[in-house]
């Protein structure tokens, strides 16, 4: 069977280092292990890193020591992906202080990932984006993309 495409943003990286929410730490560092063994095959895009370079010492460190445990594709960010996430924005889905989530989301629908994968309730993993994204992919002829949070993934495979 073909591995999933999963695109992570950076609120799954973080939370694998993120003390005040123990069981959403340990879902994600079991999810990590599922990717250290390439059961999945792993997405990040430029904004990710971007997003990780702008964390402070220590933490920036050790969620790039997390990153050396695992194989992954890392995304650009295109003029398909700007016009994905200026979308987003038109529509009224998501706005433009969170630009960085809609290029999160363009990045994954134009590099036909099968699922977005985040911790980030408020702007992401949530009924308004899902059917806001839904409707973009319809509307311009791209592959679905299903929203996730990382737990979802773990409840699969038992």
């Amino acid at each position: 069977m073909k591995k999933l495409k999963v695109y992570l943003d950076t609120s799954v990286i973080s939370h694998l280092i993120q003390e005040d929410v123990p069981e959403k730490m340990a879902d994600t560092r079991q999810l990590w292990e599922m990717f250290r063994t390439g059961r999945y095959d792993v997405y990040l895009s430029t904004v990710t890193l971007e997003e990780i370079d702008d964390c402070p010492e220590p933490k920036r460190g050790r969620l790039y020591d997390y990153l050396k445990q695992i194989d992954y594709t890392l995304l650009r960010v295109d003029n398909d992906v700007s016009e994905i996430a200026t979308q987003i924005i038109e529509m009224g889905i998501l706005t433009k202080k969170s630009y960085d989530d809609c290029q999160h989301i363009g990045v994954a629908i134009i590099n036909e990932c099968d699922c977005i994968v985040s911790w980030n309730f408020k702007h992401i993993v949530n009924i308004k984006t899902i059917r806001g994204v839904r409707a973009i992919t319809n509307l311009k002829g791209h592959k679905p993309i299903e929203i996730l949070n990382p737990s979802v993934l773990l409840e699969s495979e038992e």
